[in-house]
């Protein structure tokens, strides 16, 4: 392990940080809110600390992949313990642990929250709340990448944070691709932040909720989520979302004018065909309450007064749960067993590698699926030798296997962190989502931490099982395991 250079590159990334926080600083000091001195302290204290450590020079600059997981995955950690200083230095959340909770979820898009009360909070917070979420969104270390010396060792890092089972540089250069990536983001974003206020919504809350949307995280800056606001509003999200969880690999091919490529993007296609009958199995859930003798009995207690309400609102809620997103219209947790399980099943199928959105990836299913009928050809024709081939390219047999043990150690990390959190003794719908919220980084779930529901009630020790859920769905897992393997950091 070359220790100098994870301390060099963690450096840059305090110092990046810092810097970032003076934006919501200066958004304290003009609304006059005193909650900027706190931000501005830990501001300056990052910039300080990490110009410090970014001087301490390293006689090797090689970032080989083990360096690149563990810079990956100490600095999102690292962010988010930073990241909740103000929080918890201006009394705005009371435990520290709370403090890190909001923060790691905000980092890794998730938008689990333990808040109880969020429009107390004063808007300069706010902001940082939200502003996490577009930071984390295309990626932390992808941000740095776009200003940092380009080098082939960097594609280490590149690869350590993006979601998904495999990342190429769309332009030769790592420092070309990371600025061609953030410049689609901030384009998208920007967009997005217009047609909101143009459709009715306020300045501020169009900028949380843009950055929300964008990095597809659910923090929002009112109790209800997107509950009150305007149809038109609700629906540019609704598309927002859906267009956030694309693989933005997708984007450069429009860019570039490759429409024949476009063709063969299989993940994008499957993504949207999964979505649209989700969306209509989970219409056809919520439209029973219309029916005569409905189980329902008053379509009121799904919160529908007609059928183009139940449209609206399931094709909202299914792009926020599939995409990782995490608004809320209304509180599905109401609505019947078929809708529900239909949500859940979203949850873990997640957006598109490659994208702002979390979960397992639309192209690892497709992969398993594909897996599952070679071998079934295998079966039937012996003497037959067919490859897996996604977006009419071959996969290759590395990328099979990372994705197979990908699968083995999310189920891993799944069934110890349920068995840890099921020591709270909440009900096992509860503990269930709570586990799948924060491991595909969704941020709602069922029961007590619904839409309307938060985290605050559950413990210390499973908050921090959320907080390590959170990180690892968010990095795909393998960096946070070489990060907390004793043999990463020997030095031979």
């Amino acid at each position: 392990m070359n220790h100098k250079i994870v301390i060099n590159n963690i450096g840059k990334l305090i110092r990046l940080e810092g810097m970032l926080l003076m934006f919501p600083t200066l958004i304290g000091v003009f609304l006059h809110e005193k909650e900027f001195l706190a931000l501005a302290v830990t501001a300056g204290t990052s910039i300080i600390v990490g110009t410090f450590l970014a001087n301490i020079k390293p006689k090797n600059n090689r970032i080989r992949a083990k360096e690149g997981f563990v810079i990956t995955a100490l600095v999102w950690l690292i962010f988010s313990i930073i990241g909740a200083i103000p929080f918890y230095a201006t009394g705005n959340i009371k435990s520290f642990t709370d403090a890190i909770f909001e923060t790691a979820s905000g980092f890794t898009t998730t938008g689990a929250s333990i808040l109880r009360d969020v429009e107390a909070m004063p808007k300069c917070l706010l902001f940082w709340r939200s502003f996490t979420h577009w930071i984390g969104g295309m990626g932390i270390l992808v941000f740095m990448l776009a200003f940092a010396s380009s080098s082939a060792d960097e594609m280490n890092i590149m690869r350590a944070e993006s979601p998904g089972p495999s990342v190429e540089k769309m332009v030769p250069k790592v420092k070309e691709t990371a600025i061609m990536l953030y410049a689609i983001y901030t384009v998208m974003t920007v967009t997005l932040i217009i047609a909101l206020i143009i459709a009715g919504m306020p300045i501020f809350d169009s900028v949380c909720h843009a950055f929300g949307t964008a990095g597809t995280g659910g923090f929002g800056v009112k109790a209800d989520s997107i509950a009150g606001y305007n149809t038109a509003c609700q629906i540019i999200i609704t598309v927002g979302m859906m267009l956030f969880g694309v693989n933005f690999s997708f984007y450069y091919l429009i860019i570039m004018k490759k429409f024949k490529d476009l063709i063969h993007s299989e993940e994008v296609i499957t993504y949207f065909a999964i979505y649209f009958v989700a969306s209509i199995l989970v219409t056809m859930g919520t439209l029973v309450g219309f029916l005569p003798g409905s189980i329902y009995g008053d379509t009121s207690i799904v919160g529908f007064d007609n059928v183009g309400e139940a449209v609206l609102h399931s094709f909202f809620q299914v792009a926020s749960v599939m995409t990782t997103t995490g608004f809320a219209t209304k509180d599905f947790n109401l609505w019947g067993t078929m809708p529900k399980a239909v949500m859940v099943l979203v949850m873990f199928v997640g957006a598109c590698a490659g994208s702002t959105g979390g979960g397992m990836k639309v192209s690892r299913i497709i992969i398993y699926f594909k897996e599952v009928m070679r071998e079934l050809q295998s079966y039937i024709h012996p003497s037959s030798v067919r490859s897996i081939r996604l977006d009419g390219k071959a996969v290759s047999k590395d990328t099979i296997r990372t994705t197979n043990v990908f699968l083995m150690a999310y189920i891993f990390i799944f069934v110890g962190s349920l068995i840890i959190v099921c020591f709270d003794g909440f009900d096992l719908v509860t503990s269930f989502t709570a586990v799948t919220a924060t491991i595909n980084n969704i941020g709602p779930g069922l029961e007590m931490v619904g839409p309307t529901g938060n985290f605050a009630d559950f413990s210390i020790l499973s908050k921090w099982v959320f907080i390590f859920d959170m990180i690892a769905g968010r990095l795909e897992i393998f960096p946070v395991l070489i990060m907390l393997s004793i043999k990463t950091w020997r030095r031979k």
